[in-house]
């Protein structure tokens, strides 16, 4: 039997890699941070514990990627779905309504997620991490950005901010007023993107007040 040729054993590592993704953010979403282990992951994945190592430095490492991993995918299929547009501000506004909707539909998952940014390392740079920014930085672009050194962090950074909102326990922020808060910064029409069922908030509370205040909204 002639050897693999390098791109086989390249696309075997993609797939062995992608597969324990998936694996992380399943068990994750399943189980929690704590009670997942390197080994569940391993297993569910139908790879060797040794392979994991190979691929990552630790477990916050992998679900951090895994994490990204399952927002970048998210993001891109949000924008690339049917009908499909170049208009920035539909394209920001679809944007929007992905990352919130991985809040609302998968809040275990992202409350870790944030949790582990919010330690000593930061951000885990990886590529599924530089390939979430660079949709954004595009999302950036398309809306009008002058500046896209400056407005995609600050984008990331109101996103970030939003998610945090909407999981904090015992204070969070519904979703939909979140999301006017947003809409409202961009220049958003309320039915772009994907809007929720409730009707537009008219709640006196916002992003700002509820950081200073922990309060949520009072509609």
């Amino acid at each position: 039997m002639s050897p693999r040729s390098a791109s086989v054993n390249e696309e075997l590592r993609r797939r062995s890699r992608e597969r324990l993704l998936q694996a992380a953010v399943e068990l994750v979403s399943e189980h929690g941070y704590e009670a997942t282990t390197l080994g569940d992951i391993a297993d569910r994945a139908g790879s060797a514990r040794g392979l994991v190592s190979y691929y990552f430095p630790g477990k916050r490492q992998l679900v951090q990627s895994a994490v990204h991993r399952l927002m970048h995918r998210t993001l891109e299929e949000a924008l690339e779905r049917e009908p499909r547009t170049d208009d920035g501000r539909e394209r920001m506004a679809r944007a929007i309504d992905a990352i919130l909707g991985l809040a609302r539909d998968r809040p275990v998952l992202m409350r870790q997620h944030m949790a582990g940014i919010l330690q000593a390392e930061g951000f885990v740079q990886c590529p599924e991490q530089r390939r979430l920014a660079e949709l954004l930085r595009d999302t950036c672009a398309r809306h009008g950005s002058e500046n896209i050194d400056v407005d995609y962090p600050m984008l990331r950074a109101l996103l970030m901010g939003a998610v945090f909102a909407a999981l904090v326990p015992g204070v969070p922020m519904p979703v939909p007023v979140l999301r006017a808060e947003l809409f409202k910064r961009y220049r958003l029409d309320w039915e772009m993107g994907v809007p929720p069922e409730t009707p537009t908030p008219t709640c006196t509370s916002d992003l700002s007040r509820f950081f200073e205040t922990g309060e949520g909204p009072k509609c």
